[in-house]
């Protein structure tokens, strides 16, 4: 409960810096959209959301910030436990959600409004921050597979036992697989940086070992690896 406590009281600092900063650019914090939760893994202590709920709110100025087990981030949903399955989850059921409703105007839709439509809801959503799965196990992968496996049946009209969906989903459609898509998204990402194109905290992660004083006579640094920075999960 100490623990709690402390986490809370931190909080409600932060949060009191960031009205104040609101305030003195003439904005303000609107509570009604903005929660909290307990993010941490290893040797930062884990609070279930019973523990969370025990306070449910901290105080911000005049505004109250209610307690979530879960957080949502410019698209991407966050559990406590830093977990994505319920980011994953969310967008397959928002992607099966219009593959539905494509499945009642399809008969009246040409193939390439039916692409269009397919890009603009659901791979669309695929493709949204994507990079932050990058390392996540198959099984979570495999969920986004399903749907955009999903989206090529419904974009050419075959059934889904039928044969081929390699083919169509490679050379007639020219999408990559979900683990691609990942893998692609990251690359593009690492190549802005290192072109100096991306937002400066991400190029602070992207220096080539050869420019690092400390490491540039390592074996790694003739061939312009980039250092991987140590990190727990357990």
């Amino acid at each position: 409960m100490t623990t709690q406590l402390l986490y809370v009281t931190r909080l409600e600092t932060c949060l009191n810096g960031v009205s104040h900063w609101m305030a003195a650019n003439r904005l303000r914090l609107n509570a009604e959209k903005t929660d909290y939760c307990g993010l941490g893994r290893g040797s930062v202590p884990k609070l279930s959301l019973a523990d969370w709920l025990q306070r449910p709110s901290v105080q911000c100025s005049t505004e109250t910030v209610s307690a979530s087990d879960d957080v949502r981030v410019i698209g991407v949903t966050f559990s406590s436990d830093l977990s994505l399955d319920k980011h994953v989850t969310s967008v397959c059921s928002s992607g099966f959600h219009w593959l539905r409703q494509l499945r009642r105007v399809r008969r009246s839709l040409d193939m390439d409004s039916t692409k269009t439509l397919v890009h603009a809801f659901i791979a669309s959503s695929v493709d949204n921050c994507n990079a932050i799965l990058a390392g996540s196990p198959r099984s979570m992968t495999d969920k986004l597979q399903r749907m955009m496996n999903a989206a090529a049946r419904r974009v050419t009209g075959t059934h889904k036992f039928d044969h081929g969906l390699s083919r169509l989903l490679h050379d007639d459609l020219h999408w990559l697989d979900v683990p691609e898509r990942i893998q692609c998204k990251t690359g593009v990402t690492v190549h802005r940086c290192l072109q100096s194109k991306a937002p400066k905290y991400l190029t602070n992660c992207c220096t080539p070992v050869s420019e690092i004083a400390s490491r540039r006579h390592l074996r790694s640094a003739s061939p312009h690896h980039l250092p991987v920075p140590s990190y727990q999960l357990t």
